[in-house]
């Protein structure tokens, strides 16, 4: 009888522990096209992330948006994107290489990145 009051109380231990260890995944929010306009449209504390080739930018952009590719995220974000809280709305041409890009922005501390695909789903101005 003791030992078996003894192991129900490691056992119960054992899950409470168990419970309280935190999700390690990289996350981040997808969001559409739409919600990313919203979010222009009605805010002003965030960043737009264009994560194509300096070529794909320079054909046409989001208005105001940052220029850091996809594979130089890890080397310049946290030297153009300071504040690490603010949110980040990503994209890239179909949404791959924002997904990526994302990713990588949460592994580095940012905590609101929200990626919304390619700019060959944005049905609204661009600018050249």
């Amino acid at each position: 009888m003791k030992y078996l009051r003894l192991f129900s109380i490691i056992l119960v231990l054992f899950l409470c522990i168990g419970c309280t260890i935190s999700n390690t995944e990289v996350t981040y929010m997808t969001i559409s096209p739409r919600e990313a306009k919203e979010i222009m449209d009605s805010r002003n504390d965030f960043v737009i992330l264009d994560v194509r080739s300096l070529s794909e930018f320079s054909n046409g952009h989001i208005k105001d948006a940052i220029h850091i590719t996809d594979s130089d995220i890890k080397s310049e974000a946290e030297t153009t994107l300071l504040d690490k809280n603010q949110t980040i709305l990503v994209y890239c041409r179909s949404g791959r290489r924002s997904a990526a890009a994302a990713k990588e922005l949460v592994s580095l501390g940012y905590t609101d990145v929200r990626d919304f695909g390619g700019i060959q789903s944005w049905p609204y101005d661009i600018e050249y």
